[in-house]
C-alpha cells in the first residue's frame, strides 16, 4: 500500500506557492519517495453536456398519474417537451436537463455502455431530453427527485460551469501525488505529517490545526471494559440525534480522487481523518451494540466475526476484538464489523478512537489476509499525544455534517506518554557526513520537524510523540541530513592505499559469472526460479549419498506461500523440470533452460550447497533449408555440462566419465558422472521416464547437475614476477592413433591411459571416431584419437616423437589391454 493526497488537500495544512512539480521533487529528496504524480479526476468535464433549466410548465400527463408533461426552457429557441416522473418536479423551479444526444453517466445499459438520450414517446407524450437526478450524473445515490438548483442559477449554462461558481467545485483542477512510505514513517501516513516535513524544507509554513469539538457534552451511561494490554487506552463519546446522509460535495472529491469510494457522511468522515491525521477511527451504530456495553479482549479460538469486507474470519486467540453481549462486533485496530455498522436510518453513534499494539495488529492482518487503511497505519505506530485532539477534530466534522449531540469523552486506560531525549553534540552531523551545518540552522530544522530543542552544548533534544522511530542519537543527524539534502553531502576522494586492493568480486563469483556466459554461448536460456519447490516433485530428487526415499521433513517450510510450494529444493532440476512442462503445456516444444543457485539438503547453512544445472527438450538447432534439427540426446548435456566446468576452471582434460553412483532420477543406461578421481562434480544424460510421466512430461528431456562447492579452488601462485599466463613459443605436434580394444573398454579409459603416459609433453586427447564391423573382430572395435604433444624448449625430433608414441602404446596396452590398428 502507498499513500495518496491532494495538492488542495496539502493546501489545508500548508501555506505554499510551491507547484506540483517542485513538491514531488521535494518529497522524495526528502525521504518520502514519489511514485506517482496525476492530474485529479475533474468531475466538472462530465457534466458539460447537462444545461441549468427553467420548469415553465409541469402538467399532469393525461395518461399516467405519477408522470408530468415539462415545458422546458433551456436557454434555446424554443420550449422543449419533457416527461419527468420526479414527483418535485413542478413549474417555476430551476433543474438540470439533458438534452438529445446526451449520455447519462448514472444508466447503463446491457452492453456496458451509458445510455445516450433520443426522441421518444412516453405513453403517447413526446419527450426530447431528461431532467436529472444526482444519482443519474453519478453525485450521490439521491434518486427520490431530479436536482433543483437556485433560483438565480443562469438559464442555458452549462452545468459544469455552474458547479465551477460553486465553493466545493472551484479550483477543482488538482493533483494526485502517491509517495511510498518505508515502516518507520508512520507520521507520513498522514497529510498534516507531510506537510510538516515540506515546511522543515523550506516549501511553506505549516498551518494551525483544525479545531475540534473541544469539552463539553452530556455524560454517558455506556461502559468500555479493557482485557488486554494490547490496547493501552480506549477513547470514545456517543453522539445521539445525527443524520446519516451524503457527505459535502468536497469531501466526496477529495476521497474519490485517492481512490476511496465515498459512502456516507459518517463513514467518509472516519477515512477523511485517517488519511487527514493518521489516525484510523470507527463508527459504531449504538442502537445495533447488544449488552450496553463493549468488552476489548481476545478472541476464543474458533470465534467468528463478519467484516465489513462481507468476509466471515474465523479468529485465534491471539486477535483483538471489541464484542459486545453477541459477540466480536469490530476486529481492533483492522476492520468494523457488519454487525454494528451504520447505515441510512443510523441515529446514534459510537465514535472511537484508540491505541493498538504494532505487532499485534500486523499479526492478526497477515494471518487473516487482511489490508485495510487502519492496519496500514496502526502497524506504522501513531501518536499518542493526538488522540483526543484528533478524536475532538472528528467529532466536529460529524456535528457539521450530520449534526447531533455530543457526550463528553470517555476514556478507559491510560494515555502513554512516550518521552524520548538525546543530547546531540554540535558537531557530530560534520563528523558523520563531513557537511558543516551551523548550529542554528540544526536547531530551526528539529524544531520545525517537532523536536524541542534546548540552547546548550551539547544540544538537549525531545522526540515528538509521533516520532516512534527516533531512537539513537544518529537519527537526529539523519532527520537534519535529509532536509538539508543528502546531495549536499560533499564527495572525497578515498585516501590512496599503496596495497593491491581486495576484488570486487571473490573467486568463486568470478567464475560464476564465466560460467553463466558460456552456458548462455550453448544456447541455454537463464533461468530464475523459486528456492522452493512441490514436495510430490522433490521427493523424486534424494540428495547424493542420501537413502531414498530420503526424509523432506526437514525441508518443508512452516509458512509456505503457496500450497505447490512447499519445501526448499533438493535440486535446481525440480523447478527446470515444472518450467519445462509450462513450456510444453503452452505450445513450446522445444526448451533450453539453466540455472545457477542453491540446493538444499538440511536446515543448516552447511546443507545449502551451490549447484547449476540445465536442461533441453525437443530439437536441437533450428529447422533450415539445409536441414531440419535433431532430437537432444545426452551427449547435448554432456557436452553443456563440460562447457560450464571448463568456465568454472575445471581442468576438463582430466576429467573422468563414469556410470556408476548415479541418482535415480537420471536414466540408468543414459546418463554419467564426471569427476576428478573419487571427487564427483557432474551428472548428465536423460531423464527417468518414470519422473518425466508423472511430471507430464510429453517428451524425453536431457539434463546437468553441477555441484560448484565440490570443485577445487584453482591454484594462485604467489609470485608476481612472472606472467600468470604465459604462451607457448613452440607449436603443438598433433598425431592420430587407432587402437583395437574390447566392445566393453570405456572410451574414457583409454584417453585417461594416453593422457597419463607423459604428462609434461601430451597436454590433450580426443576421440574422433569408433568403429565396429568388415575389418574387425567379433567382440571389438577400433577407437581413433588424436593426441596432442607440446615441446617445451625445443621442437620435437622424429626420434622424440617415435618415443612418445611407444610410451602413449604400452601405456594403453597395460590400462586397456588395447593394440595398435594394423
Amino acid at each position: 500500500m502507498s499513500m495518496k493526497f491532494t495538492l488542495s488537500w496539502l493546501k489545508d495544512h500548508l501555506d505554499t506557492q510551491a507547484d506540483a512539480t517542485t513538491l514531488a521533487d521535494c518529497l522524495t529528496a526528502i525521504g518520502l519517495e514519489l511514485e506517482s504524480l496525476s492530474r485529479a479526476p475533474n468531475p466538472r468535464h462530465a457534466f458539460e453536456p447537462f444545461l441549468v433549466a427553467h420548469l415553465v410548465a409541469a402538467e399532469q400527463h393525461p395518461q399516467a398519474d405519477k408522470l408530468r408533461v415539462c415545458k422546458v426552457d433551456a436557454g434555446m429557441d424554443t420550449l422543449i417537451d419533457v416527461v419527468c416522473g420526479a414527483p418535485n418536479a413542478r413549474a417555476g423551479m430551476k433543474a438540470v436537463f439533458a438534452p438529445v444526444g446526451t449520455a447519462i453517466p448514472g444508466i447503463w445499459q446491457d452492453d456496458g455502455t451509458n445510455l445516450v438520450l433520443t426522441k421518444s414517446l412516453i405513453r403517447g407524450a413526446p419527450s426530447n431530453g431528461m431532467l436529472c437526478s444526482e444519482r443519474e450524473l453519478l453525485i450521490s445515490d439521491e434518486h427520490d427527485g431530479i436536482i433543483e438548483l437556485p433560483a438565480d442559477a443562469t438559464i442555458g449554462m452549462s452545468y459544469a460551469d455552474f458547479m465551477n461558481i460553486l465553493p466545493e467545485y472551484r479550483g477543482v483542477e488538482d493533483w494526485v501525488f502517491e509517495i511510498g512510505l518505508t515502516p518507520n514513517r508512520g507520521d507520513g501516513a498522514g497529510v498534516r505529517g507531510i506537510a510538516r516535513d515540506l515546511a522543515a524544507a523550506g516549501l511553506g509554513t505549516l498551518k494551525p490545526n483544525r479545531p475540534g469539538f473541544g469539552d463539553g457534552g452530556w455524560i454517558p451511561d455506556f461502559n468500555v471494559n479493557l482485557q488486554t494490554k494490547d490496547c493501552p487506552v480506549f477513547a470514545y463519546r456517543l453522539i445521539r440525534g445525527v443524520k446519516n446522509q451524503p457527505s459535502p460535495q468536497w469531501v466526496q472529491n477529495r476521497l474519490t480522487a485517492i481512490g476511496q469510494r465515498p459512502i456516507s457522511a459518517l463513514v467518509d468522515v472516519t477515512n477523511l481523518v485517517n488519511f487527514d491525521l493518521c489516525r484510523p477511527t470507527h463508527v459504531f451504530d449504538l442502537d445495533r451494540l447488544k449488552g450496553g456495553e463493549l468488552t476489548v479482549r481476545k478472541a476464543d479460538d474458533g470465534e467468528t466475526f463478519q467484516a465489513l469486507n462481507e468476509k466471515t474470519y474465523t479468529l485465534a486467540r491471539h486477535m483483538t476484538v471489541i464484542a459486545d453481549a453477541d459477540g466480536p462486533t469490530s476486529l481492533a485496530g483492522i476492520m468494523g464489523g457488519m454487525d454494528s455498522a451504520v447505515s441510512d436510518g443510523t441515529t446514534h453513534i459510537l465514535l472511537e478512537a484508540a491505541l493498538w499494539a504494532p505487532d499485534d495488529i500486523a499479526h492478526t492482518g497477515r494471518v487473516l489476509g487482511i489490508h485495510s487503511d487502519a492496519r496500514y497505519r496502526f502497524e506504522r505506530g501513531t501518536d499518542p499525544a493526538a488522540l483526543l485532539n484528533d478524536l475532538d477534530i472528528a467529532t466536529q466534522f460529524i456535528v457539521d455534517f450530520c449534526g447531533g449531540e455530543p457526550s463528553q469523552i470517555q476514556i478507559v486506560g491510560q494515555v502513554p506518554t512516550p518521552v524520548t531525549r538525546f543530547d546531540l553534540p554540535p558537531d557530530l552531523v560534520e563528523r558523520r557526513s563531513g557537511l558543516n551545518i551551523p548550529i542554528d540552522r540544526q536547531k530551526k530544522i528539529l524544531g520545525d520537524l517537532g523536536f524541542q530543542v534546548s540552547n546548550s552544548d551539547p544540544l538537549h533534544v525531545l522526540a515528538p510523540t509521533w516520532r516512534s522511530d527516533i531512537e539513537h542519537v544518529e537519527d537526529l543527524t539523519e532527520e537534519i541530513l535529509r532536509i538539508v539534502g543528502f546531495d549536499q553531502i560533499p564527495a572525497v576522494s578515498l585516501p590512496r592505499i599503496h596495497a593491491l586492493p581486495t576484488p570486487a568480486l571473490s573467486s568463486i563469483q568470478a567464475r560464476t559469472s564465466t560460467l553463466r556466459r558460456a552456458l548462455a554461448h550453448q544456447g541455454l536460456n537463464e533461468a530464475y526460479l523459486w528456492s522452493f519447490t512441490n514436495s510430490e516433485i522433490a521427493k523424486w530428487f534424494p540428495p547424493a549419498g542420501v537413502i531414498d526415499p530420503f526424509p523432506l521433513q526437514e525441508l518443508y517450510l512452516a509458512n509456505p506461500i503457496s500450497s505447490e510450494l512447499d519445501v526448499m529444493r533438493p535440486s535446481l532440476l525440480c523447478n527446470l523440470l515444472i518450467a519445462a512442462r509450462g513450456n510444453q503445456n503452452r505450445g513450446f516444444g522445444d526448451v533450453a533452460l539453466f540455472e545457477v543457485g542453491l540446493r538444499f539438503e538440511g536446515v543448516e547453512e552447511t546443507a545449502q550447497h551451490l549447484s547449476a544445472a540445465g536442461i533441453r527438450t525437443g530439437q536441437f538447432g533450428d529447422k533450415s533449408w539445409a536441414g531440419e534439427g535433431r532430437e537432444v540426446d545426452t551427449f547435448d548435456a554432456k557436452g553443456d555440462a563440460l562447457a560450464a566446468l571448463a568456465a568454472f576452471g575445471v581442468p576438463t582434460s582430466g576429467l573422468q566419465t563414469d556410470t556408476q553412483n548415479l541418482p535415480p532420477y537420471f536414466h540408468p543406461g543414459r546418463s554419467g558422472t564426471l569427476g576428478l578421481g573419487k571427487n564427483i562434480l557432474a551428472f548428465f544424460g536423460e531423464m527417468h521416464p518414470a519422473l518425466l510421466e508423472a511430471l507430464g512430461l510429453r517428451s524425453p528431456v536431457v539434463a546437468f547437475e553441477l555441484f560448484l562447492d565440490r570443485v577445487p579452488t584453482p591454484k594462485r601462485k604467489n609470485s608476481t614476477a612472472k606472467s600468470l599466463y604465459r604462451p607457448a613459443s613452440l607449436q603443438h605436434v598433433e598425431r592420430d592413433f587407432a587402437f583395437l580394444v574390447d566392445e566393453e573398454v570405456e572410451a574414457e579409459k583409454l584417453l585417461r591411459a594416453v593422457r597419463g603416459a607423459d604428462k609434461k609433453h601430451i597436454v590433450n586427447a580426443v576421440l574422433f571416431d569408433v568403429y565396429t564391423g568388415k575389418g574387425i573382430l567379433k567382440g571389438k572395435k577400433s577407437l581413433a584419437i588424436t593426441v596432442y604433444l607440446q615441446p617445451i624448449q625445443q621442437a620435437f625430433t622424429d626420434d622424440d616423437l617415435e618415443a612418445l608414441s611407444q610410451k602413449i602404446t604400452a601405456q594403453v596396452l597395460r590400462a586397456t589391454g588395447g593394440e595398435l590398428r594394423a
